[in-house]
């Protein structure tokens, strides 16, 4: 087999083995309506890394499928951080209510 198609073919499995990831944690923000567990850093890195893959692809003329994918997940990944401030605020609106009940 060719090294580059393997390459590739390497390459394409580890993204969407990410990617896969990404629905799940987007669905438990969704049900837990808290941030708590979640970690803006560790979003924010794995979005550097999908940045610097994109970069990498572009800058070498690279465009295959798992191009595309890279844009996918860093499209999952924004979902995840809206959900995060989203559910921050619900914490802190939930912690209000507690204070207020004392």
């Amino acid at each position: 087999m060719d090294l580059k198609l393997l390459s590739e073919i390497l390459e394409m499995i580890m993204i969407i083995s990410f990617g896969v990831s990404w629905p799940i944690s987007i669905l438990r923000s969704l049900r837990a309506r808290s941030a708590k567990g979640k970690s803006l850093l560790f979003m924010f890195f794995i979005c550097l890394g999908y940045f610097c893959g994109i970069a990498a692809k572009t800058i070498k003329g690279d465009f295959n499928i798992a191009y595309f994918f890279y844009y996918l997940n860093v499209t999952m990944v924004m979902i995840d951080v809206a959900l995060y401030f989203r559910n921050r605020k619900l914490d802190r609106e939930a912690a209000e209510a507690e204070k207020e009940k004392k």
